[in-house]
């Protein structure tokens, strides 16, 4: 597993081909193969390259996050 600091974890952010990744917990998941997140954008609210830990709270849903392929932890 990678260890992604928050500018790492940046660049992962879904746009112009690059994958998207997103934090939760401490743990980095790839979201790339979600049409959910096409384009590193989740429903205009939640973008990738980001840790979503705060945001989730407010989530319609579930934790759906960790559904996804583990690829490292936030440092």
């Amino acid at each position: 597993m990678k260890e992604f600091s928050g500018a790492e974890l940046a660049s992962f952010d879904g746009r112009n081909g690059r994958p998207a990744y997103v934090a939760y917990q401490g743990l980095v998941y790839d979201v790339s193969g979600s049409p959910m997140w096409a384009g590193g954008d989740h429903e205009g609210m939640h973008n990738a390259g980001r840790d979503l830990t705060a945001e989730h709270d407010d989530a319609p849903h579930d934790v759906h996050i960790t559904d996804f392929p583990q690829v490292g932890t936030l440092i």
